[in-house]
Order: structure tokens, then C-alpha cells, then sequence
């Protein structure tokens, strides 16, 4: 379960830091910190990695840790506590990222970036784990160098999520604070796969455009019907009779619509759903590993009739089967919380 904490900020102790909600896979979440000196991480930040803004308002920043599977094995380290090696520097001229209110922008905490913001600002943080994120290195690399606009179309969707979970997640009850927890990593997972062109099986996909345009098969905000679906779809993914005709019922709409809805954001209702609850089950296989619910029991909580369909699109999406995912990925994750 999250736990809250607060402590004094080193510049007055009579300024009392926002909770810091904990979860127990290593998830922090920290919501409307004014106008912080620098982001959390492990070093100082390096001045050829900075962040520009001018404008007030609220920022979210996601600093992804340890845990990130490498692309290719590492040599050893002379201990076994020895720090995660830091990428290579940015040559000194490399240009600052700019950011405007609402922008959501990953991070690497082994280097976190330098603020230079002109105006007081909000920063909202979550920190999480890569590998909870299915985050490579080279993922790592890629995605802090493309922030999420909040212009764009899957920022104009996620950014007040995010926003409004990071608060809700603080002042709630543990147990409703560890789910909402779990929301918001669903939501930065769905981002960071966006951001990095990655889809499930039959889902088109290119790589993440600059300044945080959407990729092909994300459906958008542009409809208001459509985000009632998204939402719709969010609450019954555990449902297995989930249907294009069960939406279309729910929400008073034809089937033909509900699918041009999909379809005119490079997707369908069937992949949209199958890959939600795939990373669900990514996330469930993590979350409880080898100790926990069978790999058949996660795949029919989140509506898989079959389990060697389940293992079959599992694969196909992620490049191993769901026990080489528990029994690897989880593993190493799970070992870098302790």
C-alpha cells in the first residue's frame, strides 16, 4: 500500500513539503510542488540537458529509474551496489527542450535536466520504475527527448488525467490511493508507447514525432462521444463479453459509428481493447510474479477466455512469452525496489 510522507524543505521548516504517496513497486507520485530548484534524481542535473519554459502554470514530469532491461548486456560492476552507468553527455551546445504549461516530460533520474523556467510554476512528479513502464534504454534515451505537448492530441487527453490522479492519489484512503497509483502508470505506460510508436499485433504504429504528436492507432479527444468510450472501455476491460456491440448499446450509438469513431483515429475497438488488456496483464504479471495469481488467472481477470490466445498475442506484442516477462523482466525489476 502507498504511504504518505512530509517533510520540512531545507529552506524553511516551517514550509512543509506535498505528500509523497509510495507504492510498493517503487512508484512516487508528488503533486503541485511550487516552483522546485531542481527535479528528483540521482545526480546533479547537467547543464547541457535543460528544460525551457516561461509561462506559469502547471508541468508534469516523469522520472523513470532504475530497472530498464539494456539493450545489450552491460559489463559487470566492480559491486553489486555499484549505481546504473549514466548515458553520455550531450555535447554543450545541444539545444534546451521547451515546454509549456501542461506538457507532460520523461526524464532519466541517472541525469535529470536543468529547470530554467522564467515564471513560478507547479511541478508535478511521478517517478517510476522503466521496466514497469516496458522501457529499454534505448527507450529511456528516445522518450526524454520528446515531451508530450499538452496541445496535442494525446496530451489534450492524458495531461488533466494525470494531473487530477496525482492529486486524487494524495488525498486518498491507501487502498484507493494504490489504485489510483496503478491508473496513473497505466496512462504514463499507454504515453510512453505512443510516444515510442509501439503497438500490439494488427495496430498501426510509427515512431513518436517530435514535440509529442500522436502516433498512429491512439484514439484521440477530438470527439466527446469518443472519450465517454475510452472511459467506458477503461472500467470494463475485466468484462469478457466486452463488445463493439455492448459500447455501441451503452452509449446510444450505432455500431457502424462506433467503429468509424476508432477507425477515423487509425485504429478499432478490437485492437484498442486488446491492447489495454494487455498491459494490464503486463502489469498484473509484474506486479504480484511467481508468488502470486497463476499467468492463466491474470489473463482471464482482464477478460481472456483462453489462456494460449492470451500466451499468443502476449508474445506477438512483446517479444516474449507472459512467463519469460514474469520470470526475467519482473525479476530484474522487482530486485531493483529493494
Amino acid at each position: 500500500m502507498p504511504t504518505t510522507s512530509t517533510t520540512s524543505t531545507c529552506d524553511s521548516a516551517r514550509t512543509l513539503a506535498p505528500p509523497v504517496v509510495r507504492t510498493p513497486l517503487g512508484v512516487e507520485i508528488t503533486a503541485g510542488v511550487d516552483t522546485p530548484a531542481r527535479l528528483p534524481g540521482e545526480a546533479s542535473p547537467h547543464p547541457a540537458h535543460r528544460l525551457l519554459a516561461r509561462d506559469a502554470g502547471e508541468y508534469l514530469f516523469v522520472g523513470l529509474r532504475g530497472g530498464a532491461r539494456p539493450d545489450t548486456a552491460a559489463p559487470d560492476t566492480a559491486s553489486p551496489r555499484a549505481a546504473a552507468p549514466v548515458p553520455a553527455h550531450e555535447p554543450p551546445d545541444a539545444p534546451g527542450l521547451r515546454l509549456a504549461p501542461g506538457d507532460v516530460c520523461f526524464y532519466d533520474v541517472r541525469r535529470p535536466p536543468a529547470l530554467d523556467f522564467r515564471e513560478p510554476f507547479r511541478a508535478t512528479t511521478f517517478l517510476v520504475p522503466a521496466d514497469l513502464l516496458g522501457l529499454v534504454d534505448s527507450d529511456v534515451r528516445r522518450i526524454a527527448r520528446t515531451p508530450v505537448a499538452r496541445a496535442s492530441r494525446l496530451g489534450t487527453l492524458l495531461s488533466p488525467l494525470l494531473s487530477d490522479l496525482a492529486r486524487a492519489t494524495a488525498e486518498a484512503r491507501p487502498q484507493v490511493g494504490e489504485m489510483l497509483a496503478w491508473n496513473a502508470v497505466n496512462l504514463l505506460a499507454t504515453l510512453a508507447a505512443e510516444q515510442l510508436g509501439t503497438a500490439v499485433p494488427g495496430t498501426p504504429g510509427t515512431p513518436g514525432t517530435p514535440g509529442g504528436a500522436a502516433a498512429p492507432g491512439t484514439p484521440g479527444a477530438h470527439s466527446p462521444v469518443l472519450g465517454r468510450v475510452l472511459e467506458y472501455v477503461e472500467l470494463h476491460l475485466t468484462d469478457p463479453d466486452l463488445s463493439p456491440e455492448v459500447i455501441a448499446r451503452a452509449h446510444h450509438i450505432s455500431v457502424r459509428y462506433l467503429h468509424k469513431l476508432f477507425k477515423d483515429e487509425g485504429t478499432s475497438v478490437g485492437r484498442w481493447i486488446l491492447r489495454r488488456r494487455l498491459e494490464e496483464c503486463r502489469r498484473d504479471l509484474l506486479r504480484y510474479g511467481r508468488g502470486g495469481r497463476t499467468i492463466a488467472a491474470v489473463a482471464a481477470r482482464w477478460g481472456f477466455l483462453s489462456a494460449t490466445h492470451f500466451s499468443r498475442v502476449f508474445r506477438s506484442a512483446y517479444g516474449m512469452s507472459p512467463r519469460e516477462w514474469r520470470d526475467t523482466a519482473g525479476r530484474g525489476a522487482r530486485s531493483g525496489h529493494r
